[in-house]
């Protein structure tokens, strides 16, 4: 246990009040300082059981869970925030195992009386080092150590918990959307608990990008009468929208509205619109997706990219990889996948890119299959996220190739 891992201790409890025990082997590894591996992880798992055996089954405490930290902090002779430099390594060593064996005696005693899970204490208060980049607002929140909670969408159906619980059980494709956890009910909420995908990336340049030429549903359109409502809105994006004929009946279809709406971005024309983007050391910029030009679209990338051959390299060979598999995936060819994103991130170190958000996935009718590509016509449940993905693809090929390559070679992340 490395010393300057204190402050993270509370949080740390609430996660395995949260957990339970069985999370105890990876949280240690999170809490471990590199210089202070003492364990192997087969010998953590053995220390953690037996210490789990002997928490006794009805345990008396007079104290709450801080007062009970403190305690062990300064039992443990940790008040200084550095081991004195005069320490050898073998006895910085010893004192770290002595250390970390203490930590895991408290967090078995306490895990299960602790009051305040991690949901409520992180829902309400999130780390600095966390955002989240498009979306409803308050719909993630981190959940510990690796992971956050979505909230569901609370229809009858709960489609993307379904989808998420499917794909993560097909091997060709499990590998290309984030973990998934399980289902949680909390306070009256619904989530589904996934792979934090910025876990483990240091101040990570990240972009949202919605796939496809149809955003919609189908079903959603199904309905013909015009409606005046959906002609203000219309009008108040373009007044020149409408045609003579709505002008003069101050109405329009929803499927005409959807339409007109995808024509505000990229969408239509190259099958992918960028909702959002993050920069190295800014906060997120969340009103990209009416960027509707090639050339707006080509500077945002570039922003994103460009100047970093190796950054670029690894991200187009990351899209292949998921082409290539959506490809070959049956389960894509009964489905259509509507409004699902591209997460792409990439730091000093490692690259990721993820398929995330599927409230929208649903199966298509027995005997229709789809190719992701062919334009839509209402009916054949075309939606165009192939397409979208080679256009994209082809774009962040095409970004600038002028400046100096990473000095720090960049590793792929799944």
């Amino acid at each position: 246990m490395c010393v300057n891992r204190l402050t993270m201790i509370p949080m740390y409890l609430n996660v395995v009040a949260s957990k339970g025990k069985d999370t105890y082997a990876g949280i240690i590894s999170e809490l471990n300082c590199v210089k202070c591996r003492v364990f192997s992880t087969n010998d953590k798992d053995i220390q953690l059981s037996r210490i789990w055996k002997s928490r006794p089954s009805s345990p008396v405490r007079s104290e709450t869970t801080q007062t009970g930290f403190k305690r062990w902090r300064k039992n443990s002779g940790l008040k200084s925030n550095k081991i004195s430099i005069n320490s050898s390594n073998s006895q910085v060593s010893e004192k770290c195992k002595e250390d970390e064996m203490s930590l895991l005696k408290f967090l078995a005693i306490n895990a299960l009386d602790l009051t305040a899970p991690a949901s409520d204490v992180l829902l309400k208060s999130r780390s600095s080092n966390w955002f989240q980049l498009s979306g409803h607002p308050d719909s993630l929140a981190p959940a510990g150590p690796g992971t956050v909670w979505k909230k569901r969408s609370g229809s009858p159906d709960d489609t993307e918990k379904l989808v998420y619980e499917e794909l993560s059980q097909d091997i060709l494709l499990r590998e290309i959307i984030p973990k998934y956890y399980r289902q949680v009910d909390y306070q009256g909420e619904k989530f589904i608990e996934l792979q934090d995908l910025l876990h483990g990336f240091q101040d990570p340049q990240v972009i949202d990008v919605k796939m496809g030429t149809r955003t919609f549903l189908e079903s959603e359109v199904e309905k013909t009468s015009a409606r005046n409502d959906l002609y203000q809105k219309m009008v108040a994006i373009d007044p020149s929208a409408p045609t003579t004929e709505e002008h003069e009946a101050k109405a329009v279809t929803k499927l005409r509205y959807m339409q007109f709406r995808e024509l505000q971005s990229s969408s239509c024309n190259y099958g992918f619109r960028i909702e959002a983007m993050k920069t190295r050391g800014l906060p997120p910029i969340t009103d990209l997706k009416k960027m509707k030009s090639k050339e707006e679209v080509m500077e945002t990338l570039n922003t994103f990219v460009g100047h970093k051959p190796d950054v670029r390299h690894k991200i187009v060979s990351r899209l292949n990889e998921i082409r290539n598999r959506i490809e070959r995936s049956e389960y894509f060819k009964t489905h259509e996948v509507i409004g699902s994103s591209l997460f792409i991130i990439y730091d000093d170190f490692k690259v990721g890119a993820w398929i995330i958000d599927f409230a929208k996935t649903n199966r298509i009718p027995d005997g229709l299959t789809v190719d992701h590509r062919s334009p839509w016509v209402q009916g054949n449940h075309e939606e165009g996220f192939l397409f979208g993905v080679d256009q994209l693809i082809t774009m962040i090929e095409s970004t600038s190739t002028n400046g100096v390559a990473e000095a720090i070679p960049i590793s792929s992340n799944s």
